[in-house]
């Protein structure tokens, strides 16, 4: 027998939108028991549960939000293919794009001219803050957000993450001392940020367990690049994204410290926008093509201090 496949991501994405089956049913102009008995064959040719039926209300598993998920983005891949060749349509408008300025700075700007060239007809509107938006409200096309990502109804691209590393000047070391264990931070300007973030205070291992030390430091800002430079300029020691502070470690202008008291947490960085079971945009589809292609973040992110870069005493 053959499925089609299309069709029941299309049923099973309306459920959801819609919020139960009967919704779904008078939408798509089918019965009830038909869209029942429908996402009853993609469970079981799936073999997962992707939705647990109440009297009240319909709720998604953790595999039917998955394929919820990647069901919406097929979709809308679906749509813009056969629009782009039934109108002939290239990505054109403007894109709005909110994004940290460490991001911004490391990563996204030195790519700008090559995605410029590649699409002519888009042009970008570039909001750097590490303040999370609401996208709608906003008026905002695409989100960077880093961090674990809120329930919410927003769709996202990985685009890699990140290695935490503690870095302070030369200068600041040599006045201040290099602290050898997490208790010897008690003495110094931890820098910090000024609004409220998912990992409070700075996670370091003592003892084989992790504890959290307060960011108690006179300076503190409100994005990663304003605290890189005051890093750089002897202000303090800084917790940031290794690849936010890469550059400066290998030209000697800060120098990790207590590594081996890391506990190696990485943080997450996504591109979020409203999808939906609509057609996404084709100008927003290639800023995300090309974010996901050009814009993830240096594997060594992850991974730690490249050996081959100089970084001094650790």
């Amino acid at each position: 027998m053959e499925v089609n496949r299309s069709g029941e991501m299309e049923v099973f994405v309306r459920v959801v939108e819609l919020g139960g089956f009967s919704a779904a049913a008078r939408a798509l102009r089918m019965t009830p028991s038909a869209v029942s008995k429908l996402i009853g064959r993609l469970e079981a040719r799936l073999g997962a549960r992707l939705v647990q039926r109440s009297t009240r209300k319909l709720q998604l598993t953790p595999e039917g939000s998955g394929f919820y998920e990647r069901a919406t983005r097929l979709l809308a891949d679906l749509d813009e293919a056969e629009g782009l060749v039934a109108a002939g349509e290239r990505p054109a408008g403007r894109v709005r794009i909110s994004l940290s300025s460490a991001y911004g700075v490391h990563v996204l700007t030195p790519l700008i001219p090559e995605f410029l060239a590649r699409h002519p007809a888009i042009s970008l509107d570039l909001m750097q803050t590490d303040t999370v938006i609401d996208l709608m409200q906003e008026r905002t096309d695409v989100g960077i957000r880093a961090g674990p990502l809120r329930s919410s109804g927003l769709m996202a691209r990985k685009l890699g993450a990140t290695r935490m590393v503690i870095v302070g000047a030369p200068a600041y070391l040599a006045r201040a001392g290099e602290p050898g264990e997490p208790a010897a931070l008690e003495g110094h300007e931890r820098l910090g940020f000024n609004y409220a973030r998912a990992q409070e205070g700075w996670p370091l291992l003592r003892d084989g367990q992790i504890v959290t030390l307060p960011v108690t430091g006179r300076v503190q800002a409100n994005d990663g690049d304003a605290l890189r430079q005051l890093a750089v300029a002897g202000a303090g020691l800084a917790r940031l994204a290794l690849f936010v502070v890469a550059a400066d470690i290998a030209a000697g202008r800060l120098r990790p410290v207590l590594e081996a008291h890391n506990p190696g947490d990485l943080e997450e960085f996504h591109a979020v926008y409203l999808g939906g079971g609509g057609r996404l945009p084709a100008r927003v589809r290639a800023v995300l093509d090309f974010l996901a292609e050009r814009a993830r973040l240096p594997a060594f992110a992850a991974q730690g201090l490249s050996p081959d870069r100089p970084h001094g005493p650790i």
